[in-house]
């Protein structure tokens, strides 16, 4: 008689453990051993622990292929989900093999785990393995499906609600239970104080600075602080929640008519501005994209949204400031150009107007479109097209951790009836047509960060530490792909023959980009390198570009004179009649305001299951090369995190959304 041990470790995370009964079957290649209850004296499967086990089956079985694990009720208790890390078979020989499971498992459910070398399809030799394979791809297919709501956006999962999911990509408990306090706590001040559904208009810019007590971040103070300065301004698009639209300009747009005589001013002394063109050192921000989208209606009244463009100089300083702005996209006398040397009220006038517009393409365009329904297809192409086995499931899983949950949840709270982003000037048809447009024009080279600074020609311009510590974490992320897909991949003909790659980057190409060969994103993968260079680009958008574009939410969107998502009045069409008294006017109402501020809150909040980027918790791979070039991963990772906080205690305003330490592994909120 043969005898196997079973080491069966439990999750740690809360009501991971059951008192259900657990039963496997071992498959090798020369038999299956009976159907056997993992039975020791005690409770069995409580949480965090691992109990021991033996499987005795009438001889060897072989090379031992894979496990059916199932769950069965005990007595007349409810159902009781139990989430199995992993079990860890020792052969009669002395081989342990790790089987990877990290997932619930419910009643009558029958799940069947592959341990070992992680495989490809083509690498598959058994036949068994290969049926197993298939079945565990139709399974997938049956629980991840595509749903089109709209024609001309990224295509989603059918999930409507939270409840649908299954349980293994859903919040942990523990954040569930942390983000309903967070709820519960910003209602229950803004109750107290008399500030929720408040339909009063604001009396003072300062009242402003007292939503909240709770809350408060270092930088969100200075953001109240120095808001009106124009450098401040013109350093947020570079380093705020949205580096992506400022451009280099070499030759002003024929519809932005600005003179010498106009910015002469604002230029170093002797200078022109073609002559600082010719330099590098003017940049524009165009919101074309925005231009003929109508504004929404609220309780009758109309809101406002501009599609703008905004010039910036680098000065002698090495300080991005605006010189110029203007607020639609068509010259006229009702559309001036205004100017830094305007009435005061008018120039903010204008930056906020800029600045407004700017956050409503960010929210939908820039952080919604880009990185949350883009980071949706890659995780339901991957759940739908890699067995558990597949060493490139085995390498980006963890990266979808959480995503399918949010964005359920993102779609009925942001853009659902009373969200903020429904809210917001434009409204949820507004927005979508945005998103339409955005998606129409979206190329993969834009979605791949050096080629889309390099198109920017945002190379060598200073201070703009989102563009260094962006491009080191593409790198570090690059290389430790390289070193994986290498490891599976020998050659280009290995890429060319993985069915199941090649429907995997098909699915995104249909799912995500929607069959436009003009975007640049691949249909199919033809090299090795092809398939580097797109992980690489996954991998960054769902847990570093996420980090750059959310997480400094709070610091710099909470304090709405400092861009709102949504506009009362409409912009000036006649210089020097405004006043203070114009803003106040022109900021959403008290209630509108702290919905604003609550949503940006939640969404830029941490919680303690935080992953962080490079931190595998779940031990998808067993090679101990790929364990290595994880740890040299990590290594690389905690260098440019103490490199970041040196170059950080020396900076008036630290730039710390791009610290690995902080970095999210995937996009969770």
């Amino acid at each position: 008689m043969a005898e196997y041990k079973l080491e069966v470790t439990t999750g740690n995370m809360k009501h991971a453990g059951t008192t259900d009964n657990i039963y496997v079957i071992l498959f090798g290649s020369e038999g299956q051993s009976e159907r056997t209850k993992l039975d020791n004296s005690g409770i069995d499967f409580k949480a965090g622990k691992t109990r021991t086990y033996t499987v005795k089956p009438a001889s060897s079985l072989g090379k031992l292929l894979f496990i059916k694990v199932e769950k069965d009720p005990f007595s007349i208790f409810p159902e009781n989900e139990w989430y199995c890390s992993k079990i860890v078979v020792t052969a009669p020989e002395g081989d342990a093999i790790v089987f990877p499971c990290d997932r619930w498992i419910s009643r009558g459910e029958l799940v069947e785990l592959r341990g070992g070398k992680a495989m490809t399809v083509f690498e598959e030799e058994h036949s068994l393995l290969t049926d197993l394979r298939k079945r565990e791809l139709e399974l997938k297919k049956s629980l991840y499906k595509w749903e089109v709501t709209d024609e001309k956006l990224p295509h989603s999962s059918h999930f409507k609600d939270i409840s649908e999911l299954p349980a293994e990509i859903r919040f942990s408990l523990s954040k569930s239970e942390q983000v309903q306090y967070t709820k519960k706590m910003i209602g229950s001040e803004l109750k107290f104080k008399g500030l929720a559904e408040s339909h009063k208009k604001w009396k003072d810019i300062d009242d402003m600075k007292n939503i909240f007590w709770s809350k408060k971040t270092t930088l969100s103070e200075y953001v109240s602080q120095h808001w009106k300065e124009d450098d401040f301004f013109g350093y947020q698009f570079l380093n705020g929640t949205n580096p992506n639209v400022i451009k280099r300009c070499s030759k002003l747009p024929p519809n932005f008519p600005v003179t010498d005589e106009m910015v002469k001013p604002f230029l170093e002394t002797g200078t022109t501005l073609e002559k600082e063109m010719e330099k590098g050192n003017i940049f524009l921000c165009d919101q074309k994209i925005m231009d003929g989208i109508p504004a929404r209606k609220k309780d009758g009244n109309p809101m406002y949204a501009t599609a703008g463009l905004c010039l910036f100089y680098m000065n002698p300083e090495q300080k991005l400031i605006p010189i110029a702005i203007q607020l639609h996209q068509q010259p006229s006398e009702q559309n001036p150009i205004f100017l830094p040397s305007d009435l005061e009220t008018d120039w903010l006038l204008a930056k906020l107007f800029f600045r407004s517009s700017d956050q409503i393409e960010y929210q939908a365009v820039h952080h919604l479109m880009s990185i949350h329904y883009l980071a949706e297809v890659f995780a339901v192409a991957t759940l739908r097209c890699f067995p558990t086995i597949h060493p490139l499931y085995k390498l980006l899983i963890p990266h979808f951790r959480h995503t399918l949950h949010i964005n359920v949840v993102g779609r009925k709270t942001l853009l659902g009836p009373g969200g903020a982003l429904s809210e917001s000037s434009l409204g949820k048809e507004g927005l979508t047509e945005l998103m339409r447009r955005a998606l129409s024009q979206m190329t993969y080279s834009s979605l791949c960060l050096p080629e889309n600074i390099a198109a920017r020609g945002l190379e060598t311009i200073p201070n703009f530490y989102y563009r260094d510590d962006a491009l080191k974490v593409w790198n570090h992320i690059n290389s430790f792909v390289k070193s994986v897909v290498e490891y599976y991949y020998n050659s280009d003909s290995n890429v060319c023959k993985d069915s199941e790659l090649q429907e995997w980057i098909n699915e995104i190409f249909t799912h995500g980009f929607l069959k436009n060969k003009l975007s640049g994103c691949p249909s199919c993968f033809n090299t090795v390198a092809e398939v580097i260079k797109f992980i690489t680009m996954v991998i960054f958008r769902v847990s570093a570009q996420h980090a750059a574009v959310n997480d400094g939410q709070f610091d710099y969107n909470s304090w709405i004179p400092n861009g709102s998502l949504l506009l009362c009045k409409p912009p000036p069409v006649t210089k020097g009649l405004s006043s203070m008294q114009t803003l106040l006017e022109v900021f959403p109402n008290v209630g509108d305001t702290v919905k604003i501020v609550s949503t940006v809150w939640i969404l830029s909040d941490k919680y303690t299951d935080v992953v962080p980027l490079g931190t595998y918790p779940e031990e998808h791979f067993d090679e101990p090369a790929l364990k290595q070039m994880i740890k040299e991963f990590q290594a690389e990772l905690s260098y440019l995190s103490e490199e970041i906080a040196v170059r950080n205690s020396q900076l008036k305003i630290p730039y710390q959304y791009l610290n690995p330490a902080v970095i999210e592994n995937s996009v969770t909120i």
